[in-house]
């Protein structure tokens, strides 16, 4: 009796997590690069996916002009998924393909990747843009838009651009696909009716229907055209007042064939701008935003509200009245899920919002809930907690403090009108309980949390005022880095390194990485187009745009490491982080697990691979 028990107590077990391994991500490739780093040498890293077995081993095969595969290691590679080719002959093109070994036993090579003859020492790929005359290139996301198993970039294209509280004509928001080669996919073109600002176009890219093929997802309008020519609602309309505002007109939401730029579906956005005067601040309708300000701030997400696939979440409003209103693209049509509003906004969940947000499984139970701010919407749409502390400009989500369970969130908050207010502070992703505050009574413009020091445990964290690096109970420990902006893993440890401009430094020890003739995007922000793990191991790549804007740079890593971690695009808080790193002001994503010297074992993400 006591074995049947325990028989059932563990089949009950497995069907748990069976019940919660049900997350569709996507079936990526090798994800190979290869970069010559010197006379003869070159550098080679790849990819070791979510769903792999811990006991899985590689072996890298070099093919020399024509010659016969040569095996370059010695033994399988279990340490690392890079390695050093340091003999090889760069007068001719080499092709380096990896097999993984399971059970003693070789698996196919898939793609490989090819260094031409005599290629330079450099550590980029070089995508060249078709930018349309007035126009740079701005925030990037990615997905897989044709099912090959590797990603290609959507570009933002911004011409002429407003911030919501300034008057003037704007110029259409144009979207570009491209392939890692340089291919040029499709354009988009949003047309006159919608502006163009940080606040206002944001972008979603994910698999939404799980067929193994991205979609494209925003807000659209009267004469928004499709990459096939597709006008969406009235081309002839012109919406655009005689202060550059758009405060009339249909708003709609679409989604869009990732690999063609067709329109699929298109709705009514949700919820309208009206009344206009309910998005304000405290009080519901204090200020009756004539100007069309509060109104215009838009956030959006990508978030696994079932469990299974993605769905997208549309939202309006942070300073007043919130509104998040979930989608589901399933078979062909575009259905509501949920939509959260906080009404009249004078309730506790009103004046919660950032210029940001994050996605994450606070609870445990599989499913993704919004950290907007300084509340949090449950899977179901109903809000789980507000902390009160109000607005800010950054969010950061994580395993921040792995001496406690669960995940923490650590923000800044603009609360100089109000001597009690926190201007930092980090609290519990589970239940919105306060762990520390800091700076009280002030606006706090930048602040960043993550693992920087070694010699501290856990995530450190600094702001502007901050004094210094605090530990992630809120001591000061070390002095101030140099930036508080982005971060990008880089080097061969398991400590984060400091992104800004075009730069990568390193805490206390300086410039590690320039990336020469690049610029950084959205002003005094300095942000990247993008910062994610693309290829090789599971450190990240960054892209920048060129000076003269007719370019995209790929930079990658070429420094080795003793550490193995699967991507970390398959691991679903880091996945989502890139869909939303776009939105706002932008944010560096974060794995849903503490990365450290002191880490525990990685976990293994509860996933399955599109088809």
């Amino acid at each position: 009796m006591k074995l049947k028990y325990t028989f059932l107590f563990i089949l009950s077990f497995f069907t748990a997590q069976t019940l919660l391994a049900q997350r569709m991500m996507e079936k990526l490739n090798r994800g190979v690069v290869a970069m010559r780093t010197g006379a003869d040498s070159v550098y080679v890293g790849w990819r070791m996916l979510g769903t792999e077995p811990s006991a899985i081993a590689f072996n890298l095969y070099r093919i020399t002009g024509n010659s016969a595969p040569a095996k370059l290691n010695a033994k399988p590679i279990t340490e690392s998924t890079n390695f050093v080719d340091a003999k090889a002959d760069l007068t001719k093109p080499n092709t380096y393909l990896v097999k993984a070994v399971l059970n003693g036993k070789e698996v196919p090579a898939g793609k490989g990747y090819t260094l031409p003859a005599n290629a330079a020492v450099q550590q980029y790929m070089n995508i060249h843009l078709h930018t349309p005359q007035g126009y740079t290139p701005n925030d990037v996301s990615v997905g897989d838009l044709d099912g090959d198993g590797e990603y290609e970039l959507i570009v933002h294209m911004v011409g002429r651009s407003r911030d919501t509280p300034s008057n003037g004509v704007t110029d259409a928001p144009i979207f570009q696909a491209y392939k890692l080669d340089g291919t040029f996919l499709w354009e988009i073109n949003l047309g006159v009716n919608i502006r163009e600002g940080a606040h206002y176009t944001q972008f979603m890219v994910a698999d939404l229907d799980g067929d193994g093929i991205a979609e494209f997802a925003c807000k659209t309008a009267d004469g928004t055209k499709d990459a096939k020519g597709k006008v969406i609602g009235d081309g002839s309309k012109n919406w655009v007042n005689d202060r550059g505002k758009i405060g009339e007109g249909p708003e709609y939401f679409s989604v869009f064939n990732g690999k063609t730029g067709q329109v699929l579906a298109t709705t009514d956005y949700i919820p309208s701008r009206y009344p206009t005067g309910g998005w304000g601040g405290w009080g519901g309708n204090a200020g009756n935003d004539d100007n069309l300000n509060r109104v215009d701030r838009f956030l959006a997400c990508v978030a696994y509200l079932d469990g299974k696939l993605p769905s997208v979440v549309m939202c309006r409003g942070y300073y007043g009245r919130t509104v998040l209103a979930a989608w589901d693209y399933r078979n062909g049509k575009l259905t509501s899920r949920w939509v959260f509003d906080s009404k009249d906004g004078n309730n506790y969940f009103s004046s919660q919002g950032n210029h940001n947000l994050s996605v994450a499984d606070v609870d445990g139970d599989g499913k993704d809930e919004i950290i907007y701010g300084s509340m949090c919407v449950d899977d179901n749409g109903k809000g789980l907690y507000t902390t009160g502390l109000r607005h800010g400009d950054a969010l950061h989500v994580g395993d921040l403090d792995p001496s406690i369970p669960g995940l923490e969130v650590f923000g800044i908050h603009e609360n100089e009108t109000n001597e009690t207010g926190a201007g930092a502070a980090l609290y519990s992703a589970k239940d919105g309980k306060i762990l520390w505050e800091g700076s009280m009574g002030v606006d706090i413009g930048r602040g960043v949390a993550e693992n920087i020091d070694a010699s501290s445990p856990g995530a450190e964290c600094w702001w502007s005022g901050s004094g210094g690096l605090r530990s992630i109970k809120g001591d000061k420990i070390g002095p101030m880095p140099p930036s508080t902006n982005f971060l990008i893993w880089w080097e061969g440890d398991l400590t984060r390194d400091l992104l800004d401009g075009n730069h990568i430094d390193r805490y206390k020890r300086g410039r590690v990485f320039t990336a020469e003739g690049c610029l950084s995007n959205n002003g005094s922000k300095s942000t990247p187009a993008l910062v994610a793990d693309l290829f090789g191991d599971w450190r990240e790549e960054l892209i920048e745009r060129t000076a003269d804007n007719q370019n995209l740079r790929i930079y990658t890593t070429t420094i080795p490491t003793k550490h193995r971690i699967y991507t970390l695009m398959h691991d679903p808080q880091y996945r989502n982080s890139i869909a939303w790193q776009n939105v706002g002001y932008n944010q560096p994503p974060h794995v849903g697990f503490y990365i450290g010297e002191d880490m525990k074992e990685v976990p293994k993400p509860n996933i399955r691979l599109a088809p």
